[in-house]
């Protein structure tokens, strides 16, 4: 039984949060009234001249430096030749042989670096909306500024490339040059794949599926186009390169048109447009801009921290939660308590990735720190420290506003001695049922202390106690 391999590469669109469109006054707001943010420039009528977006240029740069590229000191625009109804004046205006970056990566969880071929510029296209047997065009998006990352064909999996996007999308998100919202149609993937003999060193023909803009549906648009190319080829059959579409009712990929080669496209200079030049001196100025990328911030949790893995994925996830643990960590004894805090509680408020993302929380690092100092320094202990975070949560307010002077201090070793000796007394049965193997039972003799000192009992040194007692 021959055993087949995957091998894919991936053509991001990442739109650029620029507030106009890329060669054009428009705005890029999403969600308008279809064709409200158009121009006769963005759809190309005679006579017009674009004039390429500064901000557009230095965010695909900035792009191109987080994701180790070169950038290229002379790039140029093109026209891509074709006709489809989502470009009115039937090209696009993108990047061809001189791309702004090329020669980068993005390295994965078991050491393998996916190559970036290039990142370039260009124009996205209007959108279609299909409804009822009709077709309707709506150009709000065309002339949105686009960067396209092309990868080298180096994914062998499909849990390789949903990494690879979460990376690169991750990383985009924090450098600040797309919000990256895969349901607004910020990302978007189109997804080359081939199959081929485990061991062989040779491409088989490929095909490109159009348009991904969910992990989920991407991952099962792959698992079905490997599956449908593995049986073509067991059957003696060809595999055909065309560009296909996926399908997310039957969860099949269906052919749309044959594969364009570059030479198809007819590619030509844009003669309206000038050449890009870009300094070594703006190269370093953008670099220097750069913040500390999702990877760096993973390891300083890591080794600085002391945090697990896990904890470390969790909270780079979110930029706001990374910068919110940043703040209050510095400030602590601990910064584990901090990561602890806000996975086992804060998140519960916030139950969608959307909410965590915004992380409109009603505390701030500041009165966290203050919280976790009350439970360093043993004026509170931890069961303390977790109701009055819940309380912080749901009004806003500081420990100092919702800890009584009284409840702090906790509660000193001989009455806390004398409490548990109390506690034996009176629960008998509890302490006979522990010493005939029911660890259950424990639990009801701390309960007991903690609730006759209100919670004030550190359980640790009560369970001590308590053991040492029974003995």
């Amino acid at each position: 039984m021959k055993e087949y391999e995957l091998v894919s590469g991936l053509e991001t669109h990442v739109e650029l949060s620029t507030k106009t469109k890329i060669f054009c006054s428009c705005t890029t707001q999403f969600g308008s009234e279809p064709n409200t943010h158009c121009c006769p420039i963005c759809i190309g009528l005679p006579g017009t001249m674009p004039k390429l977006n500064r901000q557009a240029v230095r965010y695909a740069i900035k792009a191109g430096l987080a994701t180790h590229c070169t950038i290229n000191p002379i790039a140029k625009m093109d026209r891509k030749n074709y006709v489809y109804p989502d470009l009115p004046k039937a090209y696009q205006i993108s990047q061809y042989d001189k791309p702004l970056c090329s020669n980068g990566y993005i390295e994965l969880k078991n050491g393998r670096k996916i190559r970036i071929l290039r990142i370039h510029i260009e124009e996205d296209a209007g959108k279609l909306v299909h409804e009822r047997g009709d077709t309707f065009v709506d150009y709000n998006r065309g002339g949105v500024p686009l960067i396209e990352i092309v990868t080298e064909p180096d994914i062998r999996s499909i849990d390789e490339a949903i990494e690879y996007v979460e990376k690169l999308q991750l990383i985009m998100k924090y450098i600040g040059v797309s919000d990256v919202k895969m349901q607004e149609g910020s990302l978007r993937c189109d997804v080359n794949i081939s199959v081929r003999e485990k061991g062989s060193e040779s491409f088989g023909t490929r095909t490109e599926i159009k348009n991904m803009n969910s992990f989920a549906f991407m991952q099962k648009a792959m698992e079905y186009e490997f599956e449908r190319q593995v049986d073509l080829i067991e059957n003696g059959e060809q595999v055909i390169q065309e560009t296909r579409r996926f399908n997310t009712d039957t969860g099949e990929t269906a052919p749309m048109r044959g594969k364009e080669d570059a030479h198809d496209y007819r590619y030509f200079r844009e003669p309206d447009l000038v050449t890009i030049e870009t300094s070594k001196e703006e190269i370093e100025e953008i670099r220097a801009s750069l913040p500390e990328l999702p990877e760096q911030k993973r390891q300083r949790y890591i080794e600085t921290f002391g945090l697990s893995e896990v904890d470390a994925d969790i909270l780079i996830k979110y930029r706001k939660v990374a910068e919110f643990f940043d703040e209050a960590a510095k400030a602590v004894g601990n910064p584990k308590t901090v990561s602890n805090f806000i996975i086992s509680q804060v998140f519960r408020t916030l139950p969608t990735d959307a909410e965590k993302e915004a992380f409109d929380v009603r505390i701030t690092p500041q009165s966290l720190i203050e919280l976790i100092g009350l439970l360093e320094s043993k004026k509170i202990n931890m069961n303390v420290a977790k109701s009055t975070l819940d309380k912080m949560l749901q009004t806003g307010k500081t420990p100092d506003q919702l800890i009584d002077k009284n409840d702090m201090g906790g509660v000193d070793a001989n009455t806390l001695t004398a409490i548990c000796q109390k506690v034996i007394e009176t629960q008998s049965g509890a302490v006979q049922d522990y010493k005939n193997g029911k660890e259950a039972a424990f639990k009801a003799l701390i309960g007991g202390v903690m609730k006759e000192t209100r919670g004030k009992a550190d359980p640790m040194q009560a369970t001590e106690i308590l053991k040492s007692l029974i003995g």
